[in-house]
């Protein structure tokens, strides 16, 4: 392969139509120019330049290398050009993926002011819950993804993974408004035992979330409904059909009218993270996303209900 730096040595002294001049503006010796162009020649195996008079001429051959030296270095330039538009946020895409709720809250705030900070970056948002997003980050189908954990029931540690607190939600307990405890402040969920009870479904960490809270409450819950909407699992609620834990972020949304309780003596806490690959492995506008997620976070009090200005 020829050797790049070589090549400008060559444009130069073509465009110029000087040893000297070539050495000026590439700010070298005339003497590096010229071994320069000697190396170049050897490499190719025949003349470059005619070495005149009135001045360096170049062979058919070296027109011919100057021509195509031209393009590539057009196309160099070009992508130095779009480089420093991806490290300056000018341009780029970024690929996002986040559960329901969050979607509907700081993900939208997040998206609003990162898309008015960096209007060059494309944007797109996909729905899905962490057990599929994480494989879809790990095989680099999105940038940056909006996931969370359980305190009861965390993530495996991955050295690959950089994770980034967006917030901490507790848990509330949801239910009919008639209900006998619906007037309680807060309420040991061993008290609902013998309840019927809504969860996430069979596959999903929010189950496991219902399931390990009852557990370490003294009972196993019996499941009547499932269902992966929080707003059908209010709905449902507020018929009448059970009881269900909600996150601070499901509880930002317009929803039936349902009574809701603190879980005493431990409510159960819903983590949401910003996850993307390694720092080696992250853009710019991936890095400035996670920090746009964790200042929104930040701005949601727990237990606030109403989502934070864009």
């Amino acid at each position: 392969m020829l050797d790049l730096k070589r090549l400008r040595v060559l444009r130069a002294v073509a465009e110029h139509g000087s040893f000297s001049a070539a050495a000026d503006e590439l700010h070298v010796s005339q003497s590096a120019v010229s071994q320069q162009i000697a190396n170049l020649e050897a490499e190719v195996g025949e003349p470059l330049i005619l070495r005149l008079r009135g001045g360096p001429v170049l062979t058919d051959a070296g027109g011919v290398l100057v021509g195509h030296a031209e393009a590539a270095m057009a196309r160099l330039d070009q992508a130095e050009r779009e480089l420093s538009a991806l490290s300056g946020l000018e341009a780029g895409e970024l690929r996002l993926v986040s559960f329901a709720s969050a979607s509907a809250t700081v993900v939208t705030v997040a998206i609003t002011r990162f898309r008015d900070a960096h209007p060059g970056v494309r944007l797109s948002l996909t729905e899905a819950e962490p057990e599929e997003a994480l494989p879809a980050l790990r095989r680099g189908r999105f940038d940056v993804a909006v996931l969370y954990d359980f305190e009861l029931h965390p993530f495996e540690p991955d050295p690959d993974l950089e994770l980034r607190p967006v917030i901490d939600e507790r848990m509330h307990l949801a239910l009919p408004p008639g209900h006998r405890l619906a007037g309680r402040a807060a309420v040991d969920l061993a008290e609902l035992a013998d309840e019927s009870w809504l969860c996430g479904s069979s596959e999903t960490s929010c189950r496991q979330l219902t399931l390990r809270s009852c557990e370490r409450a003294g009972f196993t819950p019996d499941i009547a409904y499932e269902s992966n909407d929080y707003t059908v699992m209010q709905a449902l609620v507020a018929a009448g059909m059970g009881v269900t834990l909600i996150p601070d972020l499901a509880l930002m949304l317009p929803s039936p009218g349902v009574a809701l309780v603190e879980v005493v003596p431990d409510p159960p806490v819903r983590r949401v993270w910003a996850a993307t690959l390694g720092a080696g492995a992250r853009s710019p506008a991936a890095a400035a996303m996670v920090e746009t997620l964790a200042t929104v976070g930040a701005e949601v009090a727990p237990g606030e209900r109403r989502p934070p200005a864009p």
